[in-house]
């Protein structure tokens, strides 16, 4: 799990939706998202970005913080 910066547009209901996130000095414009859940840690949000890619952004209220959970193997995973 890594802090990122998402850029991010919150409802009026507090739904949350990603539109794009800096990780290792790479900007990843979000296409689409997926499954959302909620545990102990937060809001999860699986998110597509552009050549299928697929992350898990973690919203950690408390702290108002993003995090980032790769998922699956990829080039970007190194």
């Amino acid at each position: 799990m890594e802090l990122i910066d998402v850029t991010a547009q919150f409802d009026s209901q507090g739904r949350i939706t990603p539109l794009g996130f800096i990780w290792k000095g790479l900007t990843f414009p979000v296409d689409s998202t997926g499954r959302r859940w909620e545990d102990e840690r937060g809001q999860h949000i699986l998110v597509m970005v552009p050549g299928g890619r697929t992350f898990e952004l973690l919203y950690a209220a408390q702290e108002r913080a993003w995090y980032l959970i790769p998922i699956g193997p990829g080039p970007l995973m190194a």
